[in-house]
């Protein structure tokens, strides 16, 4: 038997399939519908792994789209979902960075891999997915290219805390021929001084994993690093940690 877990994002829908492991997994854009893009995640997923839908026992609906999924059996928050998935992959887990689409969070974690405190950014845009893809397009970049562009660059400064006044920023900086490369640089550093701000407010404890579609970029993992000092953790499977821990707690 098998369990099912649909992560609704602002960006990305997210779909697993698990019976004790990762046995299929698929990631589309939510769209215009959060209701149809998880309608599609499940069907998607369930045709990847070769299962039919009445072998799934339970299926678990979470992302801020949780709600729509109204064939799901339960709908858990991203906290509890992010946090289970995240110990899923790595049992030494102990802090959860999740940098969505819209918001960024840091969960901290018991030896169990229960949520013990949370804290998150859903204010501003700025250090989120959208943040990113918002640059990427005033860089004639794509996401995805960032870290290329970026990788040798000596960055400049981004100093503008907000999306809006940051985006004003690089267009002027590009107006007085400041080179991509070092935007790009300076973008993924302004976004990794945000997050290890968050970090500090709730004092992460060692065991660090980076989930979320930012999750994805190696220059940003490792600027991030840098600014703690400790390791961060990723897998390939990072970007499905919310469907994931969904997944898990539909299995358990």
């Amino acid at each position: 038997m098998y369990s099912a877990g649909i992560d609704i994002g602002s960006v990305a829908t997210k779909g697993v399939l698990y019976n004790g492991r990762v046995a299929a997994s698929i990631i589309i854009p939510t769209g215009w519908s959060p209701r149809e893009a998880s309608r599609q995640a499940l069907d998607m997923v369930l045709e990847r792994g070769g299962i039919a839908r009445d072998t799934v026992t339970s299926i678990v609906a979470t992302g801020y789209g949780r709600v729509s999924a109204d064939f799901a059996s339960k709908a858990v928050t991203e906290i509890t979902c992010h946090a289970r998935g995240a110990y899923a992959l790595h049992p030494g887990i102990r802090t959860v960075l999740d940098i969505g689409g819209q918001d960024a969070k840091v969960i901290r974690l018991g030896n169990n891999g229960a949520v013990i405190d949370f804290t998150m950014n859903d204010k501003c845009a700025a250090g989120t997915g959208r943040f990113l893809e918002l640059m990427a397009r005033i860089l004639q970049t794509e996401v995805q290219d960032l870290d290329s562009l970026a990788e040798s660059a000596e960055p400049v400064p981004i100093t503008s805390m907000c999306a809006v006044f940051a985006e004003s920023e690089v267009v002027s900086l590009l107006a007085k021929g400041t080179p991509r490369e070092s935007i790009a640089r300076g973008v993924l550093e302004s976004i990794a001084d945000r997050v290890a701000s968050l970090l500090g407010s709730i004092c992460p404890e060692p065991g660090i994993a980076f989930t979320g579609g930012l999750s994805r970029s190696r220059i940003l993992c490792r600027i991030i690093q840098e600014r703690l000092g400790m390791p961060v953790f990723t897998s390939p499977n990072s970007q499905i940690a919310g469907a994931l821990g969904g997944a898990v707690i539909g299995w358990n």
